[in-house]
Formats: structure tokens, C-alpha cells, sequence
């Protein structure tokens, strides 16, 4: 990304639902916070789940990322802090939703939010890490989450048509990378909402595995009570319950995330 910004952008997306992302971004975010680094969140989902899942309460979200992307707003206008130190959030609402026709004939619809984090004040707080939460679908919102990032993070939920979903998904990038954003590349697949007595999952795991060789990450994210309970006490799980293998997961994956972008960043 021809990107001004020293920010590291992440995007994560899957077109579909329900397969842990913004559980991902929450804790993966909160996770790389927990070793030092800054970590800013933009919430492209109207539903607005990562920011209440981060404690972010609707009447606080005074400035939205929609009106970031209207361009009535800059992104560091909308940046709210949360309980978490040194992770911020950009938080959604719905009126994302209505944003697709409002700017479908500009332009420069695709390169709004990656406009808007060129436009970001370091001054203000710079980031080491800007993540990119996902609606669960491949519309101009996820296009703009594309063009804005360096790297792609994909959850993938480890369950029958897993592959044909992500095959999708990597086509939509590779469009968004022949057009759009030149660099973009996959950092990498993350497995999630693993069942390990089900045979199932392991059978899509090494499917995943051989097809995707070593663009799926070591780590994989287990089925945990406690990673679906936390957003409804508006914390990550890591905050929620630490000890649990939802958030040991979570940890292990954020290390693994910093040791391949010392080797990406390096190279």
C-alpha cells in the first residue's frame, strides 16, 4: 500500500458470518496491546459488534466510521479510547449500512478509508497496528477494508464448506489486488471455533492445511464458552477470563502475528 501512514493495517474478513471474526479482531487486538504495542480497531460492520464487544456503548459513539467514509469526519475525530490500555476503537453503527448508496457513484469509493488513515494524525497517537473489522459480506465496505491494508487475516471457521467460502474470498482479493491495492497480500488463515472430538474439524483442518500450506497459522481457536460469553460484559475474552483456551489461544496467535511481520517487515 502506497500508504503515508507507519501503521500497520490488518484487515479481517470473512464474507461469512458467524465464524469468529470480530471475536478475532477484539482479542487479537487486545492481545498485541497486552505485549506493548498500540492498537487502533475500525469497526466496518454496521452491526457495531466489535466496538460493544471493546465496552463501547451506542450513545458514546457521537462520531462513527460512517461519517469517516461520508468524509463529514476524520478518523481521528471518531478514535475512542477503551478500558483496554493502549487499544483504541473507531466504533460503527448502522448507519454504515445506507453508506453503500450514498457513495456508490464517487469516484473514489473504494480509497475512502485508505484516504482517511493516510489523513490520520500520528501526533494525535500513532499505532503500531491499525485492525479492520469486516461486515460478513464482500460489499464496498470490505473492498475499502482491502484497499486501505497491507495484509489480510482470515478466520475461517472449521466446518464442512469451509474451502469453498475462502476460495471466494481470495478471488474478491485478488480483484481487489489487480485494481486497487497492488500489495495487499494473505498474511494469513486462522482456524477457528475448533471442535477437537469432532472428526470433522480435523478432517477440514488438514484440508485447509494442504491446500493452503503454511499461509494457515499454527495456532488454532478452539470452541469456548468464555470466548462467546465475554462481548456481553462489553470485554475481550483475554480481559474476561485470561486462564481460559479461548484467550490462551488468542495469546499464541498474537506472537505468532509479530514474528511473521518481523520477517515481512524485514524483508
Amino acid at each position: 500500500m502506497g500508504s503515508k501512514t507507519h501503521s500497520r493495517v490488518l484487515t479481517v474478513a470473512n464474507q461469512k458470518g458467524g465464524v469468529g471474526k470480530t471475536t478475532t479482531a477484539i482479542n487479537l487486538a487486545t492481545a498485541l496491546a497486552a505485549v506493548g504495542k498500540t492498537v487502533l480497531i475500525i469497526d466496518l460492520d454496521p452491526q457495531g459488534n466489535a466496538s460493544t464487544g471493546l465496552g463501547v456503548e451506542r450513545k458514546e459513539r457521537t462520531i462513527s466510521t460512517a461519517d469517516v467514509l461520508r468524509g463529514d469526519s476524520t478518523l481521528d475525530e471518531a478514535v475512542v479510547r477503551t478500558a483496554v490500555p493502549r487499544l483504541s476503537v473507531a466504533p460503527s453503527t448502522l448507519d454504515l449500512l445506507g453508506l453503500e448508496m450514498e457513495i456508490s457513484d464517487a469516484g473514489d469509493r473504494a480509497y475512502r478509508l485508505r484516504k482517511a488513515i493516510e489523513n490520520y494524525n500520528p501526533e494525535k497517537k500513532p499505532f503500531d497496528y491499525i485492525m479492520i473489522d469486516c461486515p460478513p459480506s464482500l460489499n464496498l465496505l470490505t473492498i475499502n477494508a482491502m484497499a486501505a491494508a497491507h495484509a489480510l487475516l482470515v478466520p475461517l471457521q472449521t466446518e464442512f464448506f469451509a474451502l469453498e467460502g475462502l476460495s471466494q474470498l481470495l478471488e474478491t482479493m485478488n480483484q481487489v489486488k489487480a485494481s486497487v491495492n497492488p500489495e495487499l497480500y494473505l498474511h494469513g488463515i486462522i482456524l477457528t471455533m475448533y471442535d477437537a472430538r469432532n472428526n470433522l474439524a480435523s478432517q477440514v483442518e488438514s484440508d485447509v492445511r494442504e491446500y493452503m500450506g503454511d499461509k494457515v497459522y499454527e495456532t488454532v481457536i478452539p470452541r469456548n464458552v468464555r470466548l462467546s460469553e465475554a462481548p456481553s460484559y462489553g470485554k475481550p475474552a483475554i480481559l474476561y477470563d485470561l486462564k481460559c483456551s479461548g484467550s490462551q489461544a488468542y495469546l499464541r496467535l498474537a506472537s505468532e502475528v509479530i514474528q511473521l511481520e518481523k520477517k515481512l517487515t524485514a524483508a
